[in-house]
């Protein structure tokens, strides 16, 4: 008698949750979203990520990294992985979001083996990186709350032609995660080593956003030596703000071979206008830029210099960072009227320099 009880007890629950499902509005948020050109939570709160990226695929055992990135007060943590093209594959997905969970931490995930594609020769393209995603797609199911998917990492080099084709690339990535059911919150990289130097990001970005069915993708510039001026940074941010296009700084440092990008800019104009900064990197860079390690060893108690600087600095990780609410955290201080405080310049700047690409003999991400 107990046993059909709870039989009939259960299939008047499943009826009720049928019917639920059923009359929830078709344009209901699902988990983060785009918003008025703003990352929003569901429940309307504006996100402003503040985070730096760690080397996951190359230092899988470094899982205590997402604990400790967490403790010096950053909400998000950029995941670095691999398709299978050059590195990985990353086939532990479940036990990233796992960790990305308990820490209480915003991840953005994103396939590394497409950097530099049209000039790295063994680089994946976004179509190979779209199919990973596809493949992961039980990991993925349900963390639409605090999971961003970054389609590929650098997509494109500085072979113009090849570039070019970044809005078609792009587009058709987007399209088919959405075809395979995925409802994140979607971030696509600048081409030439993310740095949009001829701008093809920039100018296009509106009809990549429109190519997205659900209008929920993120455009993420890297800021190294080609923005070294405060002009720079302001022009190429605050043209997105005005076209109303949500944008994030999804990498910068504090110094780089290719030139000296100007952090100070970078981190005060994005705290000023409620844009969200990603710094590289952890720990375990090589190749000649191990200053852009932020911790030495993976040692959270041994800052660099760098570290000092974005965690602990002004406009840094400590004074600026909150945790999504989602995970119960106080809401954050962006501003949340959308508007500037300060007027971007009317004029394009000047022709920014090459990016130097990474040295491609070392087995790990360089800058």
């Amino acid at each position: 008698m107990k046993r059909k009880i709870a039989i009939v007890g259960a299939a008047a629950l499943a009826l009720l949750a049928s019917v639920i499902f059923f009359v929830k509005p078709a344009d209901a948020a699902v988990g983060l979203r785009v918003s008025g050109g703003r990352i929003v939570e569901a429940n309307g709160t504006n996100v402003v990520m503040r985070g730096v990226s760690h080397p996951h695929v190359w230092y899988t055992n470094q899982t205590s990294s997402f604990a400790n990135i967490k403790a010096l007060g950053a909400n998000t943590v950029r995941v670095v992985l691999g398709s299978g093209q050059r590195w990985g594959p990353s086939n532990d997905l479940s036990t990233v979001v796992n960790l990305c969970r308990v820490n209480r931490l915003l991840c953005v995930l994103e396939v590394h083996d497409t950097t530099g594609y049209g000039e790295e020769g063994a680089a994946a393209t976004l179509d190979q990186a779209a199919s990973y995603w596809i493949s992961q797609r039980s990991a993925l199911a349900g963390t639409e709350n605090f999971i961003v998917i970054n389609i590929g990492n650098e997509p494109f080099g500085n072979n113009a032609s090849v570039s070019a084709t970044w809005p078609t690339a792009t587009s058709s990535a987007i399209s088919r995660l959405r075809g395979a059911g995925f409802e994140h919150l979607i971030m696509v990289d600048a081409p030439m080593w993310g740095q949009d130097w001829q701008f093809i990001m920039r100018d296009n970005a509106q009809t990549v956003f429109n190519a997205d069915p659900q209008r929920n993708t993120v455009f993420s510039i890297h800021m190294y030596g080609v923005f070294d001026t405060a002009a720079e940074i302001q022009d190429y941010l605050g043209r997105f703000r005005t076209a109303g296009l949500p944008i994030v700084v999804g990498e910068f440092g504090h110094n780089h071979s290719d030139g000296n990008p100007d952090e100070d800019t970078i981190m005060s104009y994005t705290q000023t206008n409620g844009i969200g900064y990603i710094g590289w990197s952890w720990s375990g860079n090589g190749g000649g830029v191990e200053y852009l390690d932020m911790v030495t060893s993976f040692n959270p108690a041994q800052l660099t210099s760098w570290g000092q600087r974005i965690f602990n600095g002004a406009n840094g990780i400590r004074q600026t960072s909150r945790e999504l609410t989602w995970f119960g955290g106080g809401p954050t201080t962006s501003p949340t009227t959308g508007t500037p405080t300060t007027r971007p310049p009317t004029t394009p700047p000047t022709t920014p320099r090459r990016r130097h690409r990474p040295a491609a003999a070392v087995p790990r991400r360089t800058r």
